[in-house]
């Protein structure tokens, strides 16, 4: 359906009854491509009559939706304005170049570049009218940990501890992509929600209608399916900034078998090339002799293994040198052309030859935003507006101005792509620090940044966690305990210059590290927080984070960790269930409880606890003890609960407050959950004789259990079991598949009453 107002066209047309792509161009048609949607979407636009789609209309001069008869929002201005596309060159000059070190790694930038006038483009905005009640969730993950988004102004822009998404979620049974590759806006005052696009040929979004698990299914039919990671990839993490030599790598796997503490992957953190060759991707051989034989002697304990690589490579570097004879350099003369295919086969082929084929398992691509040196430097932190100029500026100087959001989306489809056309066999497993639309089809995770360690922090960090899944992205981490554990004085040591100037970003409050006993402390909560993310990482600087540094077998931290980590491992068949419905069913594993419990209008702004999976409701500590010695938790109405520890039922629907303890927090299971539990295991492929199956009566409940080989793309092809288990509570009666009893032996156990008949079915 096409309107004409003005100068503008209004095109409104239906991909499904729950989908509506919405066009405002000052042209005569609607361009049909996109860095975002998916090319088969366009093959389903179609105009629909059908009154139980959405409706778009004009109505007194503003463009309403509505769906089965409910207005869901207004259109109420929209403005197109004619721009330079500006790009910048050397005019046909050798370039002057200039080395820059930061914190964030060796920069190079070309100081005769110059700018002309490339093409013309639109920069765009759309006001929405969205009634007061509705909360607006999502937009990715900013640095102040902003939940819902009513009454706030957000700037897109890729940064270190910002992974912004062009999509927004409501509590009204609506969320809206926007098909916008460069910078964006978002401004709302409550009383109108406007939306700035830096640099487009037309405004281009998709208003999907449904509840919260039908959004994000439609959003990732829209962007790409979510791949299903590696088994392992859901085990515990080791990381460090940094371990400095193979012996290192090896001897701390070593360590963890041996102090019998679960662990299925160690990383290798940046500067392992030779000498100052910054993102080469070789390594030292003084210190790395041999990685076929470390990744070898990994991998017979059963320990994978990740490596970090950069977008951006010292001059002189052999990785460096190769790229730029090519012309795959941007034009700052450093980092690699991700948009160029052939670019991108190139940097592969440099990553595989010593890396890939020395037996690496997975990748770390770090500072995937690779333009951000001029803020990450400066003892204050510069107002957003000026930080935006200043970042998305550089983002804009390098890359085309209409896709300065999406360097990271494309640097992930090379890893991904060229992998997999090597081989079937091992997932692609991608740590990266942005992200965009769509990068779940790549298997990265995103992680929240290089934070700073404080309480406020962590409380952040859960509300950041909700609103990457409300943006549609399922896998996302943090780096537990902080990347920055200290200040102005860890700071001065890593630049070895007891008079350096402070700068903003190093902030946390504990110089002394693991030897400050509430650091301590704050560690252990940001670990128990940790454990109920999709991936569950340690990593940081400043202070090391293996379980020993923390004390010894039998005193409070250590245990609590260990405690921790084996919960973890406990639930590892429960968690790579609720990965396989990511593929399966485009789920979302760390859960708002507003996807479950979206009539619960008490549990609306509540943004430091959350469903993880189906069945599990999280309450992270996020106060020292000495502080509070409790903490209060919301249990949602519609279901009762189950004290994880304990066993006691409680009423949902109301606040109560629970005793804090070091060694756990507080947790809580659905009435109506089957648990599967493993014990005594030390990596997630271990195979076990005995599943035990925990029962928490209540209410009727279904249970699938997946298994596959745990690595390869088998699964795509139908090539994995499901194993439903049925619990019926009137008559309190399990019902198992019976492929279960050829794989285990069972231990059956129900929470509260008894089981009357177990049945087996084909």
């Amino acid at each position: 359906m096409k309107y004409s107002v003005g100068n503008y066209a209004l095109f409104f047309r239906h991909i499904k009854k729950n989908i509506l792509r919405c066009t405002l161009t000052k042209g005569n048609d609607a361009k049909d491509d996109s860095w975002l949607i998916q090319k088969e979407v366009y093959n389903q636009l179609h105009d629909c009559n059908d009154p139980d789609s959405i409706y778009a209309g004009l109505e007194d001069e503003e463009i309403i939706f509505k769906f089965q008869d409910k207005l869901l929002l207004r259109i109420t201005g929209y403005c197109l304005t004619e721009v330079d596309v500006v790009k910048y060159s050397t005019l046909n000059e050798e370039p002057r170049i200039e080395v820059v070190k930061t914190v964030d790694g060796q920069r190079t930038q070309i100081g005769n570049l110059c700018p002309y006038i490339d093409r013309k483009a639109y920069s765009g905005s759309v006001e929405f009218s969205i009634p007061s009640d509705t909360g607006i969730f999502g937009f990715g993950q900013d640095e102040e940990g902003i939940y819902n988004r009513r009454g706030s102004k957000y700037y897109l822009y890729q940064h270190n501890m910002r992974t912004p998404m062009p999509f927004m979620m409501t509590n009204k049974g609506y969320g809206i992509l926007f098909d916008c590759p460069s910078l964006m806006i978002f401004d709302d005052t409550k009383e109108s929600t406007h939306i700035t696009f830096d640099t487009v040929d037309q405004i281009d979004f998709y208003l999907i209608t449904g509840n919260m698990d039908d959004i994000i299914s439609e959003f990732r039919y829209l962007t790409g399916k979510a791949e299903l990671l590696p088994k392992w990839a859901f085990g515990y993490i080791q990381s460090r900034e940094r371990y400095d030599t193979q012996f290192e790598m090896v001897e701390t796997a070593k360590r963890y078998r041996e102090t019998s503490v679960p662990l299925d992957c160690i990383v290798q953190d940046w500067k392992t090339w030779p000498d100052e060759q910054w993102g080469q991707k070789t390594v030292d051989k003084a210190r790395y002799p041999d990685l076929a034989d470390m990744n070898r002697k990994l991998h017979e304990m059963n320990v994978h293994s990740m490596i970090s690589i950069w977008p951006n490579m010292a001059i002189g570097c052999a990785d460096h040198t190769e790229l730029a004879k090519a012309g795959y350099l941007l034009g700052d003369y450093s980092t690699y052309n991700a948009f160029d295919e052939n670019a991108r086969a190139m940097y592969w082929k440099q990553a595989e030859k010593e890396f890939y084929k020395g037996g690496f398992d997975s990748w770390w691509c770090d500072s995937s935003e690779p333009f951000t040196a001029s803020d990450w430097c400066g003892e204050t932190l510069l107002p957003e507006e000026k930080r935006y100029e200043l970042v998305g500026g550089e983002h804009k100087k390098y890359l085309d101005p209409a896709l300065a959001n999406i360097y990271a989306l494309m640097h992930a489809k090379g890893i991904y792509e060229n992998q997999r056309k090597i081989d079937e066999n091992k997932r692609v497993f991608n740590l990266t620090r942005s992200g965009y639309a769509g990068i779940q089809k790549y298997g990265v995770v995103l992680w929240a940044g290089d934070t700073s360690a404080s309480w406020d922090e962590l409380k952040k960090e859960i509300s950041k966690g909700l609103s990457v899944g409300l943006s549609g992205l399922p896998y996302w981490t943090v780096d537990i305990g902080a990347f920055f554990t200290g200040g102005v004085a860890c700071w001065r040591k890593w630049k070895g210059d007891e008079k350096a100037d402070p700068v903003w970003f190093w902030n946390g409050d504990y110089d002394k590290g693991v030897s400050d006993e509430q650091y301590r402390e704050l560690y252990v909560r940001w670990l128990q927080f940790g454990a109920f993310l999709p991936v569950f990482r340690s990593h940081g600087t400043d202070t090391p984070r293996e379980i020993w540094n923390f004390g010894e077998q039998g005193e409070p931290y250590y245990d609590a960790i260990k405690k921790t980590i084996e919960l973890r491992y406990q639930l590892i068949e429960y968690i790579y269930s609720m990965a396989a419905r990511v593929y399966l069913d485009d789920y979302t594993i760390m859960r708002s409880i507003l996807f479950d419990y979206p009539q619960d209008h008490a549990a609306e702004d509540i943004s430091d606890e959350f469903m993880f999976g189906e069945s599990l409701l999280v309450c992270p500590v996020i106060s020292p003890m000495r502080v509070l010695t409790e903490r209060e938790c919301y249990l949602p109405s519609g279901s009762n609960w189950f004290d994880f520890w304990t066993g006691e039922l409680i009423k949902g629907g109301q606040y109560i407050r629970k005793k804090v303890e070091l060694d756990k927090i507080p947790l809580f299971v659905k009435a109506g959950s089957i648990i599967p539990i493993k014990r005594d295991i030390q990596f997630a492929n271990q195979k076990t004789d005995i599943i035990e199956l925990n029962i928490y009566p209540g209410s009727n409940c279904v249970f699938t259990l997946y298994d596959d080989d745990g690595d390869g793309y088998g699964y795509e092809k139908g090539k994995y079991s499901l194993i439903k288990m049925k619990w019926d509570d009137i008559n309190a009666t399990l019902t198992i598949g019976r492929e279960l009893f050829s794989r285990y032996s069972c231990k059956i156990k129900i929470v509260c009453g008894n089981i009357q008949e177990i049945l087996i079915s084909k």
